[in-house]
């Protein structure tokens, strides 16, 4: 997040889940292997244990130590340094809505509302269903890796019904068809993971709203915007 800020991105993306004792912290995978200094089910653990984990030491020496985040730590450096935040719901299988409910409830009570609100996006419509119960007000996305219909239609059904206000696809699935039909349901579009300056000019000209990239290092905010 501190590097992206200082490549002068204005907005983040991050994975939030429960642990066992009901605090939202930031792990893109369900288990703490690949990116952790332990092992085994992250939401099984309460968070005084993932709290004393590494974090960061295996992608490089220079984030060895780092903590995983709780998401109302990241909101609040979110709102001290004016940036927006989009919040995916990645629930531990089995806690889908108990994880929507409170990533709602963390928001409505530490995001001002006189302030642009995060962004909810999840794969998971009961987590979207959640976080409406207990935070109507912020925006939702619905996330999408294979289209249910060649035609997007379902999905964008899906998304109409949870009462999105965007549609956050797998990058290759946007044509000029379904870009059409999702905007004229009154949604955005936007997508993920852009790595590649082909496919990020390949849906600036098809008029999407918003990309999600790991290489901020390869994309400036101002080529994007423009």
């Amino acid at each position: 997040f501190r590097l992206g800020a200082q490549h002068g991105y204005r907005m983040a993306e991050c994975d939030a889940k429960l642990s066992a004792d009901g605090v939202v912290f930031l792990l893109h995978d369900s288990t703490l292997e690949r990116t952790t200094s332990s092992h085994g089910t992250a939401g099984d653990l309460p968070w005084s244990a993932l709290a004393q984990l590494d974090a960061g030491g295996w992608h490089s020496r220079a984030y060895a130590g780092e903590p995983i985040p709780t998401l109302q730590n990241l909101a609040r450096w979110c709102l001290a340094n004016h940036l927006h935040l989009n919040v995916e719901i990645k629930p531990t299988p089995g806690q889908e809505l108990e994880t929507g409910r409170a990533c709602g409830v963390l928001m409505n009570r530490i995001w001002p509302q006189a302030e642009v609100p995060p962004l909810f996006t999840s794969f998971k419509s009961e987590s979207l269903k959640g976080a409406r119960e207990t935070a109507p007000h912020i925006p939702r996305g619905l996330l999408v890796d294979k289209l249910a219909d060649a035609s997007g239609d379902a999905d964008l059904k899906l998304a109409l019904e949870l009462d999105c206000s965007a549609m956050v696809l797998n990058h290759a699935l946007w044509t000029p068809e379904l870009v059409a039909k999702v905007h004229g349901a009154g949604l955005r579009c936007s997508s993920y993971t852009v790595n590649d300056e082909w496919a990020a000019q390949r849906l600036i000209d098809l008029g999407t709203d918003g990309i999600i990239t790991d290489r901020v290092d390869l994309f400036s905010p101002a080529q994007t915007r423009s």
